[in-house]
């Protein structure tokens, strides 16, 4: 049986790939012309290739032709597309055909036969149809920081209390805010949105007031603004910290009364809306510095939801990454892909600086870009791949009591805990990805007992008893 078959009508390339898979231990069989392949797939006495390598341009029918008969005929068969002709065009049209890869010439013969075998691979190890699965739930998480943020919800879910949310950039508040709504008294009416940071200060007030014709140029009629606009239901303020000062004092006025003036009106309009503020600064320091204010400060803050970053929160990761590579899946209407366990492991100790969004970005990434459907280690991008660089040789000890200085004058609470735990985890990431995700070898190059490694690896990281031996 020869798994592998190659198409080229150069004959020092069929010579070359020939010998170099032998070497490998794997039979072959070459081809001319497209043609001879399917006649040779018609003859039953023949066995199929687990595996395929043509050359784009040959007499008679292209390998882009061929490639398209064989999606029709043969469609789980790894084709590797090669080419002299590496332009734009052809690469675009071997990927839109279905290709597993494109191998411009000349190529290292090495790297095509690591090709070769990774085909193989695929071709042995296909994926099973995905069972149909249910509804995916509107938000994801098993932590407990999670778990209370749910719980939240649905407390608040009789309510329309003044909430803030919390967090770092790319948590997912947007998605907190719509849930709020969505499980409120006012669900049947509108959700309104508005970034305050991403409209310029000087038509701000007007998106969120309103205008009456002529209050300035431009002003051609009447306009309601976003307060109107989510009139008997929510308005969502996105990036309430960077609003500026005098349109803070107009948002107090309007949580104090519940009306507002129109830019250039003279008479009230009723406010009748749940407010729902979001921002990803630390509000408190920005009272201080003067920049926000105290008493609106106290008017948002009426319920606070703080979201945890993605960090804190690694058990939700494989969870996550499913959801958005089944999401993805569907977009580009292919089967999702799925993650081995070494990628998976580079995943669970990836720091995420983007957070929750910057995991979706990465999924959308690799179930476009990887090129088969389990994604190994070496498919992720680039950033994930890279060991977390210090900022300077010798200096993750100065940076590292830069930032508990910053946490204890903040007022943070188990700042050793914390901080302790992120030390961990840097470790455990670092020898995971040196091992590709074995534990064992992982726990040997750190020094420490494999239980204690699977213990630091459990949700929590609790490491039982073992303080009170010490």
């Amino acid at each position: 049986m020869a798994p592998v078959w190659i198409v080229d009508d150069d004959p020092s390339i069929r010579f070359v790939l020939e010998r170099a898979l032998a070497r490998e231990g794997l039979a072959t069989r070459s081809f001319e012309a497209a043609a001879e392949v399917l006649a040779a797939l018609d003859d039953a006495a023949d066995p199929p290739p687990q595996a395929l390598l043509t050359d784009i341009r040959m007499p008679g029918m292209s390998g882009l032709e061929l490639l398209a008969r064989l999606r029709e005929r043969h469609g789980g068969l790894p084709v590797i597309v090669m080419t002299a002709y590496s332009d734009l065009d052809s690469a675009v049209a071997v990927f839109q055909g279905g290709a597993f890869e494109y191998l411009p010439k000349p190529f290292d013969v090495a790297h095509a036969v690591a090709l070769v075998r990774r085909a193989l691979h695929e071709r042995a190890a296909a994926l099973p149809p995905e069972p149909a699965q249910p509804a995916a739930p509107e938000m994801l998480g098993q932590a407990p920081a999670m778990q209370e943020v749910f719980r939240a919800i649905g407390r608040l879910s009789h309510s329309t209390a003044t909430v803030l949310v919390t967090g770092e950039s790319g948590t997912g508040k947007e998605l907190v805010a719509r849930a709020l709504h969505r499980h409120s008294p006012v669900a049947a009416g509108p959700f309104v949105a508005i970034n305050t940071a991403a409209i310029p200060r000087e038509l701000l007030e007007s998106e969120l007031f309103g205008h009456e014709r002529g209050a300035f140029t431009g002003a051609a009629g009447q306009r309601r603004g976003h307060f109107e606009q989510a009139e008997g239901g929510t308005l969502f303020l996105d990036e309430i910290g960077d609003m500026p000062l005098e349109l803070q004092t107009r948002l107090l006025r309007v949580l104090s009364h519940g009306e507002f003036y129109r830019v250039g009106g003279h008479s009230t309009v009723r406010a009748r809306v749940r407010i729902i503020a979001a921002t990803h600064q630390d509000l408190e320091r920005r009272v201080r510095a003067g920049t926000f204010r105290e008493d609106l400060l106290h008017r948002l803050n009426v319920i606070r939801l703080q979201l945890p970053p993605l960090r804190e929160r690694r058990e939700d990761i494989p969870a996550l990454a499913r959801h958005f590579l089944a999401h993805s899946a569907r977009q580009l209407g292919v089967a999702p892909k799925q993650l081995q366990p070494d990628a998976l492991a580079r995943l669970e100790h990836f720091d995420f600086p983007g957070n929750v969004r910057q995991l979706q970005n990465v999924c959308h990434w690799l179930a476009v870009m990887a090129p088969a459907q389990r994604i190994a280690a070496a498919d992720l991008p680039p950033p994930l791949l890279a060991p977390p660089a210090l900022a300077q040789a010798g200096s993750w000890e100065r940076a590292l009591a830069d930032e508990a200085l910053q946490r204890m004058q903040d007022g943070q609470a188990q700042v050793w805990d914390q901080l302790v735990r992120r030390f961990e985890t840097a470790l455990i990431g670092a020898a995971l990805s040196l091992t590709q995700g074995r534990r064992a070898e992982a726990a040997q190059c750190l020094g420490v007992g494999r239980n204690t490694l699977a213990r630091k690896l459990r949700p929590g990281g609790e490491e039982g008893g073992d303080e009170a031996r010490d």
